[in-house]
């Protein structure tokens, strides 16, 4: 059993920069993939990036593409999300979640889920 905690958001202007940070207690295997998902209001819940735990190949979406960055401390089963370059419309509760079988953007297969964190992205 895999248990995910976030922590790191929080309010911040348009253009500027926040760390996510997820901490994994119990075992992750080589095999598994990590990733980070957000829900706005009213919205589907999106995929954001995602990480093989053992390689550490990164995977992101078009929209966040060359602004945030995945990465994971294997010795600290920590895993991150550096967002530079915040714009309003990153407004969202981010969620990390974990998988066994490798990457995935597909929220479904993901068996492992934290409870969130508030990302506000405003003037």
């Amino acid at each position: 059993q895999v248990q995910l905690v976030e922590s790191g958001g929080g309010l911040v202007q348009p253009g500027g920069s926040l760390r996510l940070s997820c901490a994994a207690s119990g075992p992750i295997f080589s095999d598994y993939a990590m990733g980070w998902f957000r829900q706005a209001p009213g919205k589907e819940r999106e995929f954001v990036a995602a990480i093989t735990w053992n390689v550490g190949v990164t995977y992101y979406s078009d929209s966040v593409k060359g602004r945030f960055t995945i990465s994971r401390d294997k010795s600290k089963n920590t895993l991150y999300l550096q967002m530079n370059s915040l714009k309003p419309e990153d407004t969202a509760v981010y969620y990390c979640a974990a998988r066994r079988g490798g990457y995935s953007d597909y929220g479904r297969w993901y068996e492992y889920w934290g409870q969130g964190t508030q990302v506000t992205v405003s003037s």
